[in-house]
């Protein structure tokens, strides 16, 4: 009677429900992968936060079992949680399991289903969508660019033209002075010309006169001549005018560029969207507090006899420049990986390394700035009427150096596009300098926040400006317990948008927040420190100008 009895009503007595365990099974949840009695079915679909799919159980799906790679005739019907891959049975009697959690694979199949289930409603419902939206809104953008810079080159011309009104009338104005001081000149000659002719009529009516008297032979007329000669022997006076000249003003292009107003670099900035968070959400930087004590990790041995500057390749890699023609890569064990010298044979003025690793450096001798990329030189920027002085890279790429004239009257900071100027930053609001004048060192970085740090050490001061070259604070030290003046030379910032600056008289440095308010100085021993940069992980490095080390500190 059993042996007839069809397969379907042999399951049913055999399955039970997975919910109750007691009842025969009838339904079954293709999304939760669980099979029901008919009094659980109900229960089951009480849940609705969840879709369900319940069909009777001879129409669910079958499941289909991965064969085992390493035994091809088994199918893999269990799960090594250690090594997170299903298994076959003799896989799990196998060494290469021995001692490992193994599971039925259907024991956790119902909630990795559900986990699925759940990952494939949030990227269909929600994610997918915010993609097409971030791709509709870009694709407007793109519709509106046009209009936008049209709009900016109609500004450019505008200002153009008020430019060319002005100069005109600048113009109209010089050619009517010139007109007036022209009829002054010609009513001046023509007086002198009038009294001098008018001498010359009497001159002329005495010679006249001469004659007659002594052609008559009158004894009378003769008898009572008096002459007037020694009257006319002092000639008139000529007066001499000289033409005006014209003084042009000297300018350079730099204040060319002033007049006629500045554009702002391009703004790029990353957006995270925060209604994305339930779904996977972005996680901002670390917060990493200061260090009561800071701690010294490390001590590179350059080998220079002074040592100026440092710049970070990687966490244990650091570039290196001295008293010397020579830039040295260096590890953390003082061991030369590479040493390169300047094309113009003579000590580099700065050192910075770029986004994709490569060496930049400043040459004060031949007014340039140099990219190595594959051990070439390349001139990158080569300046006229100007020196550079230092130079650090941005985090859209660029080069912010920091220059004075051919006569040390004046300092900027300009940012490069490769070999292209995108910005000049002089003056403040007032149309005062920024920057002292003078070869002083004039350290450069560029903040988390894209503001413009320098190292003024002509000024004693760091000045700092936003991104469009405005300013924002000068930094002049703490009034603390230090006993010389403070005299900044390195400056670096770290992912908290710390600024760090060296003080190298006190031996110290100085940690600032964005703002320009003190926290924290940096001691650790330090011997006349000057350079400074940190690396990804924020771990800082400092030169010291006498000992010729690089050391590594830990202060976050």
């Amino acid at each position: 009677m059993t042996s007839e009895m069809d397969p379907f009503r042999r399951a049913q007595i055999i399955l039970l429900c997975d919910l109750c365990k007691t009842a025969h099974l009838e339904s079954h949840c293709e999304r939760c992968d669980i099979n029901l009695c008919q009094t659980c079915v109900g229960k089951h679909l009480s849940d609705s936060s969840i879709r369900h799919k319940v069909v009777p159980y001879k129409y669910r799906k079958s499941l289909n079992y991965s064969k085992c790679p390493d035994h091809a005739d088994e199918l893999c019907k269990h799960y090594c949680e250690k090594c997170e891959i299903s298994v076959c049975s003799t896989c799990v009697s196998s060494s290469k399991h021995e001692g490992h959690d193994i599971s039925d694979i259907l024991e956790n199949l119902s909630a990795k289903t559900e986990s699925l289930q759940k990952d494939l409603d949030e990227l269909e419902t929600r994610i997918y969508p915010r993609y097409e939206e971030m791709v509709s809104d870009v694709q407007t953008e793109k519709a509106e660019l046009e209009t936008n810079y049209r709009e900016l080159t109609t500004i450019a011309d505008q200002q153009g033209e008020v430019l060319h009104r002005e100069i005109t009338a600048i113009v109209n104005q010089r050619k009517s002075d010139i007109q007036e001081i022209k009829n002054k000149h010609l009513s001046i000659l023509n007086k002198n010309t009038a009294e001098i002719t008018q001498k010359m009529a009497e001159l002329t009516q005495i010679i006249s006169d001469l004659k007659s008297i002594l052609k008559s032979n009158d004894v009378s007329l003769t008898s009572t001549y008096k002459s007037r000669n020694s009257e006319f022997r002092t000639l008139p006076p000529k007066v001499r005018v000289t033409v005006p000249s014209f003084s042009a003003q000297k300018r350079n292009n730099d204040q060319l560029n002033e007049m006629f107003g500045s554009l702002s670099p391009l703004s790029i900035n990353t957006e995270h969207d925060d209604t994305m968070k339930s779904a996977e959400a972005v996680s901002s930087p670390p917060v990493k507090p200061l260090l009561d004590e800071p701690r010294l990790t490390a001590a590179i041995h350059t080998g220079y006899d002074y040592l100026l500057n440092v710049s970070c390749l990687s966490e244990d890699q650091v570039w290196t420049r001295g008293d010397n023609e020579t830039m040295k890569l260096l590890n953390l064990q003082s061991k030369l990986l590479t040493s390169i010298q300047t094309k113009s044979g003579n000590r580099p003025g700065d050192i910075a390394v770029t986004r994709d690793g490569n060496l930049v450096y400043t040459d004060y001798s031949d007014n340039t700035v140099n990219l190595i990329k594959n051990k070439p030189i390349q001139t990158v920027i080569t300046l006229q009427g100007w020196y550079p002085l230092n130079v650090c890279c941005t985090a859209s790429d660029d080069l912010l150096v920091t220059m004075i004239s051919d006569d040390e009257t004046q300092s900027k900071v300009v940012r490069y596009s490769g070999s292209t100027q995108k910005q000049s930053i002089q003056f403040d609001d007032q149309g005062r300098p920024l920057y002292s004048s003078g070869r002083y060192t004039k350290y450069i970085s560029e903040n988390k926040n894209l503001d413009i740090c320098v190292a003024d050490r002509g000024a004693r001061a760091v000045v700092v400006v936003n991104q469009s070259g405005k300013l924002r604070f000068r930094y002049t030290g703490h009034p603390s317990n230090t006993k010389k003046s403070f005299d900044p030379v390195g400056i670096t910032a770290d992912s908290q948008s710390h600024i760090l600056t060296t003080d190298i008289n006190n031996r110290l440095i100085h940690i600032l927040d964005q703002d320009g308010q003190f926290l924290r100085y940096i001691h650790c021993d330090l011997e006349r420190p000057r350079g400074l940069c940190v690396d990804i992980r924020d771990n800082l490095f400092v030169t010291e100008l006498n000992t010729a080390k690089v050391k590594k500190i830990q202060y976050l």
